[in-house]
């Protein structure tokens, strides 16, 4: 994986953080291609210019969009871990349950960074960054516990346990079965018995 930069952030007026809000509302709803700046502008009470001169284009937007639903996802996941204290085992099924509660309340329609990768792959796109890099902070997060669970198969508990997380994530926003994160979280609980037991 190559080094993303940090994207460009702009400062938040009461008038871009109206914009930041319907963008986000339409871009999660819609999709990000099929809603324009037109659109965007009149849901959030200002002109087209307004938005150019304070974003200066459409991507940025974006960025501020999902920089923002990263930032608000991270800072409720800390308090969720938080709340469990420090047994590794236990703050791992903490994302997942963490997770659960995020996509019931913000993410009915699954995962707002998955769901901009499928229309945002180039990484010169200036939002590209702030997508992989939430699921790079992920994994990171994975291993970090994964090796105190399992120091020698660290890699691969974090892996596995990633794409658990993802798959459920995914999984919900299709909608094909219900629950899919409250399954991944047990198979994740089984996996991590596993390992445990593997180290005595």
């Amino acid at each position: 994986m190559g080094t993303a930069h940090t994207p460009r952030r702009i400062a938040m007026t009461p008038a871009a953080a109206r914009v930041v809000e319907a963008a986000a509302r339409l871009f999660y709803e819609r999709g990000i291609h099929a809603v324009g700046v037109d659109l965007i502008a009149s849901e959030a009470g200002v002109t087209k210019k307004t938005i150019y001169d304070r974003f200066g284009s459409k991507e940025q937007v974006v960025v501020e969009y999902l920089a923002d639903r990263d930032e608000r996802w991270r800072a409720f996941l800390a308090e969720r871990l938080d709340a469990v204290g420090p047994r590794p085992a236990k703050r791992v099924l903490a994302v997942f349950d963490a997770s659960r509660a995020w996509s019931e309340e913000y993410s009915a329609k699954g995962c707002s960074m998955v769901n901009a990768h499928a229309e945002i792959s180039d990484p010169a796109h200036p939002a590209h960054p702030i997508i992989v890099g939430q699921k790079a902070w992920m994994l990171a997060l994975f291993t970090g516990l994964a090796e105190e669970i399992r120091p020698e198969q660290a890699g691969d508990l974090a892996r596995t346990l990633m794409l658990l997380h993802e798959g459920a994530l995914v999984a919900h926003g299709l909608a094909v079965f219900p629950e899919p994160i409250t399954h991944a979280r047990d198979q994740a609980q089984a996996l991590l018995v596993t390992a445990a037991e593997a180290t005595r």
